[in-house]
């Protein structure tokens, strides 16, 4: 009772104050949750985000610039002028209201006013992207291919999205052999997003021609490539009907490959990911072909399931017309018929030009050969290894240690 006296006589004056008081706390703990709140609005919901917290110069740049894309009509972009300003007087750091008054001077066609604008947004950050996207428009338009590049490469540093933007801008751009020029310098500095774009390049780029030429050009200048992106791009120059400039790059690729015989006779290539110029094991359906490799030779290691059968082995070939030798070696082929395996060459029209059959490995001391005939009209041949099917329990099983597709009397 004595307590509840004391409360009783407390002054009014102090229960104002205390009352006071515990209303601007209220107020501060509303705002603290409006804002923190309307932060995370800020990238779904922008409207909603800016009604919360107006006074946030961040979420009002975020909206000028929802306001100010490439849609807008005339009164969302003076509403986005308006939010820009007034985002900057909350906060003048925020770089996105600068970009969002910019692009509004560019699409009212005041060239001079952007280029002053985008100048400081530039100061206060090189990370804003469409900072950079209009950099790069400027000096294209400029005709300053370097400059262009310069922007190119700060936006693949620095945003995570620029590269889906601007890997297919740039791809396209190659075909000008200035920018391509260029570009090689830029990628020859080796960029932490060049070895990104090159794998782009070999499997999306547009030209593969010169595709092939900056590939090619950076491989001469001493970089070395990211892992099986030049055999990514020789399947793309033969689909174009390239065949020749398939050839070419794939002889850069391999010095003192013979383009009128087949190549790695004894196996000998370790590659993680071959172009179609080289030995390409094919293992589907529960056939086992693959390539082993030893200390100075390798040999293939076939494994075939009963009933099953088709080809095991491919390289692609460009032979000019007229007569080739298929020879080679066997080991532990076995079976009571002598073609249970067998080489073909076929056109790429899918005819085929003729069989050397493959005997048991005890008879003729596991060699083989046989002639075969390449016609005109025949630019691009499959050279394979095939398996009949065999009703045998056992399957088919044996190894190639030697193969070679040479002109006859060679």
């Amino acid at each position: 009772m004595a307590k509840r006296g004391a409360l009783a006589r407390r002054p009014v004056g102090e229960w104002g104050v205390r009352l006071a008081l515990a209303a601007v706390a209220t107020g501060i703990a509303y705002g603290s949750i409006s804002r923190s709140t309307a932060y995370m609005l800020r990238g779904k919901a922008p409207e909603q985000a800016y009604a919360l917290a107006p006074e946030d110069g961040r979420i009002g740049a975020i909206l000028s610039e929802k306001l100010s894309g490439a849609e807008a009509d005339s009164a969302e972009r003076n509403r986005s002028d308006m939010l820009a300003r007034q985002a900057l007087r909350h906060d003048p750091t925020a770089v996105s209201a600068v970009a969002t008054l910019g692009i509004n001077a560019q699409i009212r066609e005041n060239t001079a006013a952007a280029r002053r604008i985008f100048a400081y947004a530039d100061k206060l950050s090189r990370r804003d992207l469409r900072t950079r996207l209009w950099a790069i428009e400027d000096a294209v338009a400029r005709n300053d291919i370097a400059g262009a590049l310069r922007n190119y490469d700060t936006a693949l540093r620095t945003s995570r999205v620029a590269a889906d933007l601007l890997f297919p801008v740039l791809a396209s751009a190659i075909t000008n052999s200035d920018i391509r020029s260029d570009l090689i310098r830029l990628l020859g500095t080796r960029p932490i997003w060049g070895d990104h774009f090159v794998t782009y390049l070999a499997v999306n780029g547009p030209d593969t021609r010169a595709t092939a030429s900056v590939l090619a050009t950076l491989r001469s200048r001493g970089m070395n490539l990211p892992e099986g992106t030049e055999a990514l791009l020789i399947p793309r120059l033969l689909a174009a009907g390239q065949t020749d400039d398939a050839w070419t790059y794939y002889r850069s690729m391999r010095r003192g490959v013979d383009r009128q015989m087949s190549r790695d006779a004894n196996f000998e290539a370790n590659l993680t990911l071959p172009s179609p110029f080289d030995w390409t094991p094919i293992t589907d359906s529960g056939i086992s072909t693959t390539i082993q490799h030893g200390e100075n030779s390798g040999l293939v290691d076939i494994s075939v399931p009963p009933n099953l059968g088709g080809p095991l082995l491919r390289q692609t070939q460009v032979l000019s017309p007229g007569n080739y030798v298929i020879e080679g070696h066997s080991i532990a082929v076995e079976g009571p018929n002598s073609d249970y395996f067998y080489w073909t060459l076929t056109c790429g029209d899918g005819r085929e030009l003729g069989r050397v059959p493959v005997p048991a490995s005890s008879r003729q001391g596991g060699r083989f050969t046989g002639q075969i005939t390449v016609p005109t009209a025949c630019p691009v041949q499959q050279f394979m290894l095939v398996a009949k099917p065999t009703d045998q329990m056992s399957g088919l099983t044996g190894q190639i240690d030697f193969v070679r597709l040479r002109p006859a009397g060679r």
